[in-house]
């Protein structure tokens, strides 16, 4: 029973019990010397010793149940206090030590209770200050081109400016546009991925499929430039993912590519699948990353040296592949050039 697990129970009935059994047999004895044989002195002793018996084991349990009683109103204002410290200051609170019984078994609840709300009440603070932060820097992402817009509604508006220099400024024009509908593009689909508003989907892909509908866009670009796109991994190679997030994301990683690439020169993609995961290596002889731009090249906003656009390409992948069970990482490689890494492991990691 539930009842019986409670220790201060236990220790009140065989204190009680051997208390009364003990102050029993005392006043009996002592009511047996006392008579010296007498019948009927002898039966009115033992009435008194029995009804004094139990007023005294009566009296002792009632003084032994209130400093059971006390001491475990102490140990509920203790706890009281502490939880008290906890809503009121940033300490955490050090309950006092129980073996077992249902206050033991509260104390835990409550305990785990507080833990629970100081992990919430920290991940609520991390997400304030991500969205400031993020805020912070979609301002700035976006002050640059805008300012660039005035200047050029400014100069559009002078009234002697020729054909030409007037071309040239909506070139500019749509250029900034363009920009910042990529950017904005970009940004909203980050936010529905934190939001956990995409569902990817999980099916067999062959990595030839993702690299082909991700290459394909770039091509031109990178006939006019001279460079070559080199693949090199098996036909049944591949991961469960969802394809067109996928290929989108890995597009992001070859333009990259391609922007730091000299032309005539090359991006490289390699391919194999094993027991444990899947990789897609990504390759370029580029003048790679900087040492100190490594170990943020993939956050989000981060412009390094040789870096340009908004900083938004690299860290948008990073999501795409770490919602699909995914690990992207960057590193230069030995003989120059950068080399992203994509492994989607095959189980929980």
């Amino acid at each position: 029973m539930i009842f019986w697990r409670n220790p201060e129970i236990k220790k009140q009935l065989i204190c009680y019990t051997a208390l009364s059994g003990a102050l029993l047999l005392a006043a009996g004895l002592l009511a047996v010397r006392l008579t010296a044989g007498a019948a009927w002195q002898f039966r009115q002793a033992v009435r008194l010793a029995v009804f004094g018996g139990v007023g005294i084991s009566l009296a002792w349990g009632g003084l032994f149940h209130f400093i059971c009683t006390a001491k475990r109103y102490r140990k509920l204002t203790c706890l009281a206090e502490q939880l008290d410290i906890f809503l009121h200051d940033d300490r955490r609170p050090v309950l006092f030590e129980q073996t077992e019984g249902e206050l033991a078994i509260l104390q835990d609840e409550i305990w785990k209770m507080t833990v629970m709300l100081r992990e919430q009440a920290d991940a609520l603070q991390g997400e304030k200050q991500y969205l400031c932060d993020a805020i912070t820097d979609m301002s700035h992402q976006l002050r640059t081109p805008l300012t660039s817009l005035n200047l050029i509604q400014t100069m559009l508006n002078e009234p002697h400016i020729d054909t030409l220099r007037r071309e040239e400024l909506l070139r500019q024009l749509k250029m900034l546009l363009r920009r910042i509908d990529d950017l904005l593009c970009a940004l909203l689909k980050m936010a529905r991925i934190d939001a956990g508003a995409v569902r990817f989907a999980s099916v067999r892909l062959p990595f030839s499929q993702v690299v082909k509908e991700a290459a394909d866009p770039l091509r031109i670009a990178m006939e006019l430039k001279g460079q070559r796109l080199l693949l090199h991994g098996e036909e049944t190679a591949g991961f469960a993912g969802d394809g067109a997030w996928s290929a989108e994301a890995l597009g992001n990683i070859l333009k990259n590519c391609m922007e730091h690439t000299p032309a005539g020169g090359q991006i490289a993609l390699y391919w194999e699948e094993n027991a444990v995961y899947s990789e897609l290596r990504i390759e370029d002889d580029g003048p790679g990353i900087a040492p100190e731009d490594l170990p943020h090249i993939l956050e989000r906003f981060y412009k390094g040296k040789n870096q340009g656009g908004f900083g938004v390409g690299l860290a948008f992948a990073r999501m795409v592949f770490t919602a699909q069970n995914g690990v992207l990482t960057a590193e230069n490689r030995a003989q120059g050039g950068a080399r992203f890494i994509v492994r989607f492991y095959k189980g929980v990691i």
